[in-house]
């Protein structure tokens, strides 16, 4: 059973913001995971078992990749952990949400590992950040507008 990011992975990237909004609002908007387009401009599908529990799947499309993934560990509304392998790249995601007042915490980290990224570990790594970076950006600016 996987319970972490695998550490050892060529690549690894960790991001972390605060969120404006209650830790309520953040969860739902990471694991309803159809909803995922209608906030995150880089998904432009997505669909999983409902609701999300340990062994679901997710399926879902970003930057021409068609990825499905498959939930690993979900300690609602605290932590998951999801991954898969799509195009030789093999990624293991880690979502933790943390209350601060009136406020979350929202740390992400993942792990990339395959071929593809051993040819270009350090364009994977920052192709990596960018996209986490995204992801937080795109999950703060929906949470606080809800």
């Amino acid at each position: 059973m996987i319970t972490e990011i695998d550490v050892k992975a060529p690549v690894v990237v960790r991001c972390d913001t605060v969120v404006d909004a209650p830790l309520q609002c953040v969860w739902r908007l990471l694991t309803e995971v159809s909803s995922w387009p209608d906030w995150q401009p880089d998904i432009t599908a997505a669909a999983a078992d409902r609701p999300l529990r340990t062994d679901s799947t997710i399926r879902w499309s970003t930057a021409g990749l068609d990825i499905e993934s498959t939930v690993y560990q979900l300690r609602a509304p605290h932590r998951i952990l999801w991954g898969g392998t799509a195009n030789g790249i093999t990624g293991i995601h880690l979502w933790t949400f943390d209350v601060i007042g009136s406020s979350v915490h929202v740390h992400t980290e993942e792990s990339w590992d395959g071929d593809p990224v051993l040819a270009d570990i350090d364009g994977m790594r920052a192709a990596l950040g960018e996209s986490l970076a995204a992801w937080l950006g795109h999950l703060r600016k929906a949470a606080e507008n809800s």
